[in-house]
């Protein structure tokens, strides 16, 4: 999303070399900032937040976004069970909190059941800072080139990409858009370490984003 006057990687938090390494993320000398960025896409099949399998009987929170407001989420499964919920629960993580941008709370359901640890305190910080500028967003923030690295049986590394280019700021008050042209901080690239609970949920407990990643620009 084009949120210029933020920096979404603020959001996630500072991650460890484990992390770095096991998802083959690295900073390759571009800008440190935080918004989200994308990579190819190839033939890749698009969908919305990922919905829980029939399996899946844990009560989750609603994580619809309202009109004008999407993700878009591309090759977002491997065919290995285990890697596609992870994959799942990173995604509903990213919807989590863009729901809790959206909606201008900091307490959301979302963000407490899918985020913990820095990256739970780090993401309240974030959307803190959209409600002190005043801001919201508007359009549709494409996911894509997913990576997954399981680490144990409870612990795995996600890398992915995100394209703002279609995601506008909006001033919450006037809901004046500001569609300024896109660029290369258009893209991000993010690094994200999960944990299982035992319930089965893997949250997002810890993770960087690099904006303007040369591996994300389209």
């Amino acid at each position: 999303m084009k949120r210029r006057t933020l920096p979404v990687a603020v959001a996630i938090g500072a991650t460890t070399v484990l992390l770095l390494t096991a998802c083959g993320g690295n900073d390759d000398g571009t800008k440190a900032n935080d918004k989200i960025a994308g990579a190819d896409t190839g033939d890749a099949k698009t969908s919305t937040t990922p919905s829980p399998s029939a399996s899946d009987t844990v009560k989750r929170p609603d994580l619809t976004l309202p009109n004008g407001v999407s993700d878009v989420f591309e090759s977002w499964r491997t065919g290995d069970t285990t890697k596609d919920a992870v994959l799942a629960d990173a995604a509903r993580a990213q919807t989590a909190m863009n729901d809790a941008i959206v909606k201008g709370k900091t307490d959301t359901q979302g963000l407490t059941f899918y985020y913990q640890g820095k990256a739970l305190t780090s993401s309240v910080a974030w959307v803190q800072k959209w409600l002190d500028a005043g801001l919201t967003y508007t359009g549709t923030t494409r996911y894509f080139n997913p990576k997954v690295d399981l680490f144990d049986s409870k612990s795995a590394g996600v890398s992915f990409c995100s394209d703002e280019s279609k995601a506008y700021n909006k001033n919450r008050k006037t809901d004046v858009v500001d569609k300024s042209p896109a660029d290369d901080d258009s893209y991000v690239l993010y690094n994200t370490r999960l944990e299982k609970t035992e319930h089965g949920i893997w949250q997002t407990t810890d993770g960087t984003s690099v904006r303007g990643s040369k591996s994300c620009v389209q």
